[in-house]
């Protein structure tokens, strides 16, 4: 039977990229896994999404915003996190819903998977079972509070976790008012973590010739970025609070109110706290301001003094000197500006799809590009599928599968 120890699935269409050839089965749902199989088919994997019949993946129904048809809306969330993908809908309980996961598994280079721990074995397919399967398989399991530990079996959602992670008691005005951030943080970089242990594995496994289980959860990606914030609890024994929008640790770091709006600025050097205070003439070695340790003391004062000096400006002008001193700043921008900036554009994060209800769509692109070490030429993966609608390749695969089994 070919597999992946022989020849790699071929694609709906080749598109290049890193991982072109590859073929990954996606049976996660909602966003860590999901997201997950989206940067690997960004990277040139073949994804393969299975779906529950009827209703699909969760997030076919999350929302509004829905968009198209009335009677075949589709979800904007859905949009967001299944690109370049194909769809098939399988029973899983089933046996030709069972047979044709074998055989995905049998060609599979990696399957996604994001079930509470044990649902997977309860079908049949525990991680031993996939491995007596396809020994090369490398099985990415992604869950809310881990794989095992006295709290493995809580369901894990993203709000949640950023409270239980200790995100939120660091997000908002103040101690007393914890906030989500505004994106799900802990399921995106639950994803974004899970691919980047596949590569690895994937990796390993060009020495090895076997495949692994790599394991994440909502609760390691949240910790995994807490940065210094850890270590000042880990190794200052202090506990951070929210303070805002002023960094913990340097200052002026933060959002400032200026005359008819605000700006943000980042004066993370001595260097560049000599250039803005001569800037807005300032005296650098006022009491209480002349060190960075001084500064982030005093930080309230210090945000007086550079509201002070920004009282008379109106924002664009004060833009403008800011960067003509040299000193990091900007604006905060609304998500419609940004994806009107051409900046965005530049740098391919904007991608043109053709729907199959939908039509033509833009969305938002792949964060990574490539470039060719020889001619400098970008070999980033330009071709992109737009998200399919439920068990949209059902006839492709199915006969794909076939026609390697007469093969046979």
């Amino acid at each position: 039977m070919t597999s992946a120890l022989t020849e790699p699935a071929p694609a709906l269409q080749d598109t290049g990229g890193p991982l072109s050839g590859r073929l990954v089965v996606d049976l996660s749902r909602a966003l860590a896994g999901p997201h997950a199989a989206m940067m690997m088919g960004d990277l040139g994997a073949r994804v393969i999404k299975i779906e529950n019949p009827g209703t699909g993946d969760d997030t076919r129904g999350w929302g509004p915003p829905f968009v198209g048809p009335e009677d075949d809306p589709q979800a904007t969330y859905f949009l967001s996190c299944n690109r370049n993908k194909e769809s098939l809908a399988l029973d899983l309980k089933s046996d030709d819903g069972r047979t044709i996961l074998r055989q995905l598994l049998e060609r599979a280079d990696v399957v996604v998977e994001n079930f509470r721990p044990g649902v997977l074995e309860r079908l049949g397919f525990s991680t031993d079972a996939m491995h007596a399967i396809n020994p090369r398989l490398v099985i990415l399991s992604i869950t809310g509070f881990g794989h095992d530990g006295p709290e493995s079996q809580r369901s894990g959602y993203d709000q949640i976790l950023q409270g239980e992670a200790g995100l939120m008691s660091l997000t908002g005005s103040g101690p007393d008012d914890p906030q989500r951030v505004g994106v799900p943080i802990a399921d995106l970089l639950s994803g974004m973590y899970g691919a980047y242990g596949v590569v690895a594995a994937l990796l390993e496994r060009e020495q090895t010739g076997r495949g692994q289980v790599v394991r994440t959860s909502l609760l390691a990606s949240l910790v995994g970025v807490h940065a210094f914030q850890g270590t000042k609890v880990t190794v200052a024994g202090e506990s951070p609070e929210a303070q805002g929008n002023h960094h913990p640790s340097i200052a002026p770091y933060g959002l400032f109110r200026c005359r008819n709006g605000s700006v943000q600025i980042s004066v993370g050097s001595q260097k560049l706290w000599a250039a803005f205070t001569s800037a807005f003439g300032l005296d650098p070695t006022a009491d209480g301001v002349a060190t960075n340790a001084d500064r982030v003391r005093n930080r309230m004062h210090v945000i007086d003094v550079v509201e002070t000096a920004f009282a008379d400006y109106d924002a664009e002008p004060l833009l403008a000197k800011l960067a003509g001193a040299g000193i990091p700043a900007g604006k905060v921008r609304s998500l419609k500006e940004v994806y009107e900036w051409p900046q965005l554009a530049s740098q391919g994060l904007l991608i043109d799809v053709d729907h199959p209800v939908l039509g033509a769509v833009t969305l938002p692109g792949p964060p990574l590009r490539f470039f060719d070490n020889v001619s400098g030429a970008e070999a980033t993966r330009r071709a992109h599928c737009a998200p399919p609608v439920l068990n949209q390749h059902n006839e492709e695969i199915r006969g794909w599968l076939a026609r390697e089994d007469i093969d046979d």
